[in-house]
């Protein structure tokens, strides 16, 4: 009882009055926003709504960094938003969102939302505007309120930011302002009751952890690791799409550091996460300078694809599977392909990672064998692989992790910078073995036909 008194007291930390503050004192006006939507909020706040701009994009303003989108709040409900705008339309199912498009940019309107089902609403009412599982999960989330409840219901108090763009104010239920200002992430209200309502949550801590470079509350972090294994209640793509925010957010090595550090990589990438924790396979260095060399081609706009990042996290263990298969008699290549496949079908029941990109990951597996054959035209061949520069770009990184593949890196580096005829030169060394003379036949004699 006393704990319940505890969290309900905990839970209702939040004002119902703001804390109101001029954005300019923290250099910020409605120029600094998106115009669409700030058209948005003015449309909405016209026809007698209330509405702001939230979330991401205000916190990333105060933090100096440049918004990627611009979401709206408001307490008009989806069908009267999409009254208003005549491109718009309503998606979701679990959260309704309308997505109002006034130029190129597509500006996600959100309805204030509640954690708590109308008392007035029949039982029926209420079931099919909020529903749970049995572990706590939201499946169905519709119940609107008031902006102070939109604010309780957020996830983090940095992300619960409310700017009204009419007269440039921030509105701060939530001491996000405080937090931002001493980099901290915390969640709003009980952390484990919001896990158990989305664990996805889990993943979002720690995904702004390393984007902003805070640091997680002390109270935000202490349930993650017992509650890590609540993520298998989400759907496998929806947690696939989650995932790459993760690593592909150009904070992946930090990201992977945190997942450790929770207990939480073992949820998502359970094959990887078992050989990197034995120690008995270089699976470590593999993946942590594969997030090192991602988060720096992201840095340099370089491009980057899930096919190469997945492809990394599961060769551990489609090459520890494939050694296994060899011992017992099988060829290379029946070897890697059989345990490619049973790789990838245990990971995409976690993450459903789709075909266009475990194609290209098995592309690059088997290229792992085939580059190290070079003698004749194969290495040509090779070269005008369309998998070639990904495969080439992952023999580096073997490398770099330390493995030993006696200068295979070097030779197909060096081959790529030669003209042609130092191609066919470097493809013939390559073919010959060492202590092998080459066999030259000789010419058959004619047969001499007696009369």
């Amino acid at each position: 009882m006393l704990k319940r008194i505890v969290n309900f007291f905990e839970a209702k930390t939040l004002t119902s009055k703001p804390l109101v503050v001029d954005a300019k004192k923290y250099g910020i006006s409605s120029s600094s926003m998106s115009k669409d939507a700030v058209k948005v909020v003015s449309t909405l706040q016209k026809a007698g709504y209330e509405a702001y701009i939230v979330g991401g994009s205000v916190r990333d303003l105060l933090l100096g960094i440049r918004p990627k989108d611009f979401d709206v709040a408001t307490n008009a409900q989806p069908t009267e938003i999409k009254s208003l705008f005549r491109r718009s339309r309503i998606i979701g199912r679990r959260f309704q969102i309308v997505h109002v498009q006034l130029s190129r940019e597509l500006i996600e309107v959100t309805t204030f939302r509640s954690n708590e089902q109308s008392k007035s609403a029949t039982v029926a009412l209420r079931s099919a505007q909020m529903q749970q599982n049995e572990s706590g999960m939201l499946i169905r989330d519709n119940v609107f309120g008031s902006i102070n409840e939109d604010a309780q219901r957020r996830d983090l108090t940095v992300n619960a930011l409310y700017y009204n763009p009419t007269d440039n104010t921030i509105h701060d239920f939530t001491n996000g302002l405080e937090d931002i200002r001493n980099r901290i992430i915390r969640m709003i209200g009980v952390p484990e009751a919001r896990y158990r309502e989305d664990p996805v949550r889990i993943l979002r801590v720690i995904r702004f952890t390393a984007k902003l470079g805070f640091e997680i509350d002390p109270r935000t972090a202490k349930p993650i690791a017992k509650l890590a294994d609540h993520l298998s209640h989400v759907s496998a793509p929806r947690l696939f799409d989650e995932t790459l925010k993760l690593f592909m957010s150009g904070r992946g090595s930090k990201t992977l550091s945190l997942l450790r550090d929770h207990s939480v990589f073992g949820a998502l990438i359970p094959q990887a996460d078992r050989l990197m924790n034995n120690g008995k396979s270089n699976a470590n260095q593999l993946i942590e300078q594969a997030f090192v060399n991602t988060d720096l081609r992201i840095s340099s706009n370089q491009r980057v694809t899930p096919a190469f990042i997945y492809a990394v996290l599961l060769w551990p263990e489609v090459e520890r599977l494939s050694n296994q298969l060899q011992e017992k008699g099988n060829s290379a290549t029946y070897a890697l392909g059989k345990a490619a496949s049973e790789v990838i079908s245990r990971q995409i029941v976690i993450t459903a990672i789709p075909k266009r990109f475990t194609i290209p990951m098995r592309e690059i597996w088997e290229l792992q064998l085939q580059l190290p054959r070079r003698g004749g035209q194969r290495a040509k061949r090779f070269s005008e692989h369309s998998r070639f520069r990904a495969a080439y770009d992952f023999i580096l990184l073997r490398e770099q992790a330390g493995e030993n593949l006696n200068g295979l890196g070097e030779w197909w580096t060096q081959y790529q910078e030669s003209n042609e005829e130092q191609k066919q030169a470097m493809s013939d060394a390559a073919g010959r073995i060492p202590g092998k003379k080459r066999r030259h036949r000789n010419p058959r004699k004619k047969k001499v036909i007696e009369d």
